[in-house]
């Protein structure tokens, strides 16, 4: 079985607890010692959007969807043990969601955005 780094497991609890945020800084730990690993960084991307979308920087959050979805595709359909198909369908599904007519809202007025989509992510065997 393949070595994945402590960090990598952290995160999948981290993000399904929905601390973005924290999720982000375990996967900068793995990123910052390998930054070939286009891997990480596309999950990176991801990770970051769903931050930046609870913000209101919706305009942040479509381009690192975007650019996470770039990253990630290579990779499918499986990769560390994780369903990458299941990941980009999930960003495709955000991407429809996030406002395309808006770039800011004021954190206030976050509440009243469209809820994405939630993504729980396991390991698969």
């Amino acid at each position: 079985m393949e070595y994945l780094p402590e960090e990598y497991y952290e995160f999948f609890i981290v993000f399904n607890d929905g601390d973005y945020y924290t999720g982000h800084d375990l996967l900068e730990e793995v990123w910052l010692t390998d930054r070939s690993n286009l891997f990480v960084k596309g999950l990176l991307q991801m990770t970051v959007a769903l931050y930046h979308y609870e913000y209101g920087n919706l305009k942040g959050a479509r381009q690192m969807m975007r650019v996470g979805k770039e990253y990630l595709t290579p990779y499918k359909p499986i990769h560390w043990q994780l369903n990458v198909e299941k990941v980009l369908l999930f960003i495709e599904q955000c991407l429809k969601v996030i406002p395309i007519d808006l770039d800011r809202v004021a954190f206030e007025e976050v509440v009243h955005l469209p809820v994405l989509p939630k993504l729980y992510l396991n390991l698969e065997e």
